[in-house]
């Protein structure tokens, strides 16, 4: 039978999250002896998760299905794979090995044919950038999605292979002995071939992919940022800030290809002079300053008494898959130091105290009803419409104070059906430990959400559906957050260092964020 979060509960759990506003994770040896029931627990964890990605690997290529059914049974497996998942898995394996789930010859094999099997596959020969979908069992470039055949358009994804060539990057430096091989992929990627250099606006942005045949878009941009035959570009660039597309950034910028300065240009919040950008999720706080020749407004969203750099639409992910490699909060301490465990606290806000629902963390993933779907923390996205954490999808309307027609409406009084996703609490582990601890525990103990896999992908938790799948993305997320957590942070120390860290940790070193908690 299902229990119900109790409302005493749920303010006692909230209250132990809103002490976690600083970073803290254990280390060091002695730290760790500290949280020996935790890490027996984190332990369990990964060792299940990591069962997903055993079933979803094909053993012909080592490329993972992009998801599976609940029952790892490989029938189940889908007919595509992404460049994000076959980079989630490489990651993923060599998590697997530090936390001494297998073992250094397996792990090897494992990368070494899984690195063979993406040198074989399909790319776009200017750019050196992978397609967005491809047969698992083949390595064949999609043209049809196998379950629907609905049509594929060759789409080239920047973020997507920001994901990839994390995964390359990991596995070079995990795994030495294969870092030639890693690193002959990686380093024909051209982040550059997304970066808009927009006349007008001297950091520029990046695009959200291109098409190398026609896609007959009424939006897509003809032209090209790097040589070569010309391709479609996607209407609109990656503009907001702290959102996951900033890893192809990162690369671009740490590889030489994409401008240092290019950090400051994409926006912490749109300004708030005028009413230009009142269709944005409200007014924001902030000033200007000025870094590497860039105007930036350095701005933040109110919400419940803090003041919070959004994401654009208000999800987990968005905010911190890229920490799980980049130590943004260690390299910007006055940046990314403060709003990494202030966004942890407003969806534990949301979820706890002003939706009631019980439990918290909110980021795209399956939906229990069907499909797939973006859930968020309306109030924590630039996005008006922004996403929604329910089924219902209760926004929050709020005022854009002085433009005409953005009056907002009164918060609403109640939330439907929410719908959490366990990734999301592993996403926050580093930022809210005992928070995250209790909220898995809950979601486990609480609903038929725990399988031979690790965690299903979500729950609705007023209805008590549960979407017994397990997506490669979501599961990689896990194995990041917990080979961190468990071999001393060593997703960080693959890709964190060299070349990442001399070209981003002055630019994040100084930044002030007009983050803040409350008084």
């Amino acid at each position: 039978m299902r229990v119900r979060r109790t409302p005493v509960l749920a303010a006692i759990a909230a209250a132990v999250a809103l002490i976690a506003t600083t970073v803290a994770v254990p280390s060091a040896p002695a730290a760790t002896e500290r949280h020996n029931p935790d890490k027996r627990v984190l332990e369990r964890y990964a060792a299940d998760t990591w069962k997903s990605f055993e079933a979803m690997a094909v053993p012909a290529t080592g490329l993972p299905a992009d998801n599976i059914g609940g029952n790892l049974d490989p029938a189940t497996r889908s007919g595509f794979t992404s460049p994000t998942n076959i980079g989630a898995y490489l990651w993923s394996t060599a998590a697997a090995r530090d936390t001494g789930l297998i073992g250094r010859r397996e792990a090897k094999s494992r990368m070494a044919q899984t690195l063979d099997s993406i040198a074989g596959l399909e790319r776009h020969e200017d750019s050196g950038m992978f397609y967005n979908w491809y047969d698992p069992a083949t390595g064949a470039k999609l043209r049809t999605f196998p379950e629907s055949s609905d049509p594929i358009k060759p789409f080239l994804s920047s973020v997507d292979n920001g994901w990839m060539a994390t995964g390359l990057l990991l596995a070079a430096r995990a795994e030495p002995s294969l870092a030639r091989k890693a690193d002959r992929i990686r380093e024909d990627m051209n982040f550059g071939c997304f970066y808009n250099p927009l006349e007008n606006a001297p950091a520029g942005q990046i695009r959200g992919g291109f098409w190398d045949e026609d896609p007959l878009e009424a939006a897509a941009v003809k032209g090209n940022y790097c040589g070569g035959a010309d391709v479609w570009f996607t209407g609109h660039h990656y503009g907001a800030f702290n959102t996951e597309p900033r890893i192809a950034s990162y690369l671009g910028i740490a590889a030489g290809q994409i401008p240092a300065r290019h950090y400051f240009g994409t926006y912490r919040t749109f300004p708030n002079e005028n009413c230009d950008w009142s269709w944005t999720e409200t007014k924001a706080l902030g000033s200007w300053a000025e870094h590497e020749g860039v105007r930036v407004f350095e701005g933040a969203l109110p919400y419940r008494g803090m003041q919070i750099v959004p994401t654009w639409g208000g999800s987990m992910f968005e905010a911190l898959m890229v920490p799980l490699f980049v130590p943004e909060e260690t390299w910007g301490p006055r940046s990314w130091g403060v709003n990494h465990p202030l966004y942890v606290r407003g969806q534990i806000e949301h979820g706890m105290q002003e939706a009631g629902y019980g439990y918290w963390g909110f980021s795209p993933s399956n939906n229990p009803a069907g499909g797939y779907r973006e859930y968020g923390v309306d109030q924590l996205g630039m996005d008006g419409p922004g996403y929604t954490t329910d089924q219902e999808r209760t926004a929050v309307d709020q005022p854009y104070e002085g433009c005409p027609g953005r009056e907002g409406s009164p918060a609403p009084t109640s939330y439907g059906d929410g719908v959490v996703t366990p990734h999301a609490s592993f996403l926050a582990l580093r930022y809210a430990r005992d928070a995250a601890l209790e909220n898995l525990s809950n979601i486990r103990q609480d609903f038929d959400s725990y399988g031979p896999g690790g965690f299903y992908d979500a729950v609705a938790v007023g209805s008590g559906t549960v979407s017994k799948r397990y997506l490669s993305l979501d599961q990689g997320m896990v194995m990041a957050a917990l080979g961190n957590a468990l071999a001393g942070d060593d997703m960080r120390k693959y890709v964190g260092r060299g070349a990442v860290e001399k070209t981003l940790r002055p630019l994040m070193s100084e930044e002030i964020f007009a983050s803040k908690g409350t008084e």
